[in-house]
């Protein structure tokens, strides 16, 4: 009888097998159900796996956690990057039996913005390895700068930098006014680099590092990886809820499906009052 952990990571492999035949496809490889079905052996492993998440999502947070369990199982995880947590701050000195309190201290956790209840499976699974975790994100101490950074306007050819205006936009539901797009969209690239940079350190030969981010950054034609030199491999997951944007989703190599949420109205606080 297999045993608990042997269970536990079974649901990863077809996905990881999808993403070692996927390479660059326009076209994602599209898997339904809410985690991976089978486990994969022998593939060649990528220098960073980027699995990109819808933050309400928890199968999202479960699919991130047993994908460190199946990484760690086989050696294969080098480091946790998570866009959770601001860059410079690292599990690396702690021990594999360190505390939850101790761990949320290393990484200096913002518990308001990223509640512990969801990512901390994700991040203690990581450290009980002995995997370090790192924060990728831009620290608040730069944003300033940032904002003012006009080099990050020609990061992007123009159509992705239009893509990501608009992305931005529909992200706050069309209520923002057009003069303050740009510099919004210089602090999207200036996470994104501050996060590939901080995955590109921690790359080791025969491993991979795991990069979990929101869906917006992960995506390769205008996100993270384009930060990379063409010599570093990566791989995209996108994680949905919605079966048709996983079908439709574009700059990844595999979408996945997830069990659809509640429906809501996110927009209805940045509505003004009638």
């Amino acid at each position: 009888m297999p045993s608990t952990f042997s269970r536990l990571l079974r649901p990863l492999g077809a996905a990881f097998a999808a993403l070692a035949l996927a390479g660059c496809a326009s076209s994602p490889a599209v898997v339904p159900g809410t985690l991976w079905p089978a486990p994969l052996e022998g593939a060649t492993p990528t220098d960073i796996l980027l699995l990109g998440e819808q933050h309400d999502a928890p199968d999202h947070q479960r699919l991130q956690r047993d994908t460190v369990l199946w990484l760690a199982a086989r050696g294969r995880l080098a480091a946790l990057v998570l866009e959770m947590a601001e860059r410079g701050h690292s599990t690396t000195a702690l021990p594999q039996d360190a505390t939850d309190e101790k761990v949320q201290a290393a990484l200096q956790w913002h518990d308001a913005a990223w509640p512990w209840s969801t990512y901390g499976p994700v991040v203690m699974a990581a450290v009980r390895a002995g995997v370090p975790v790192l924060g990728g994100n831009l620290p608040r101490s730069a944003m300033a700068a940032a904002l003012q950074d006009t080099r990050w306007d020609s990061h992007l050819p123009a159509a992705a930098r239009q893509q990501l205006l608009n992305a931005l936009q529909d992200g706050h539901c069309g209520l923002l006014p057009a003069a303050r797009l740009p510099a919004m969209a210089r602090i999207q690239v200036a996470r994104d680099a501050s996060l590939a940079r901080t995955a590109q350190e921690a790359v080791r030969p025969g491993q991979t590092v795991l990069l979990v981010a929101g869906g917006e950054h992960v995506l390769r034609h205008r996100g993270i990886p384009t930060h990379w030199p063409s010599s570093l491999t990566s791989k995209v997951l996108s994680a949905h809820t919605d079966p048709a944007l996983a079908a439709s989703k574009t700059g990844v190599d595999i979408a996945i499906t997830t069990a659809p949420l509640p429906p809501q109205d996110a927009c209805a606080v940045l509505r003004p009052p009638k």
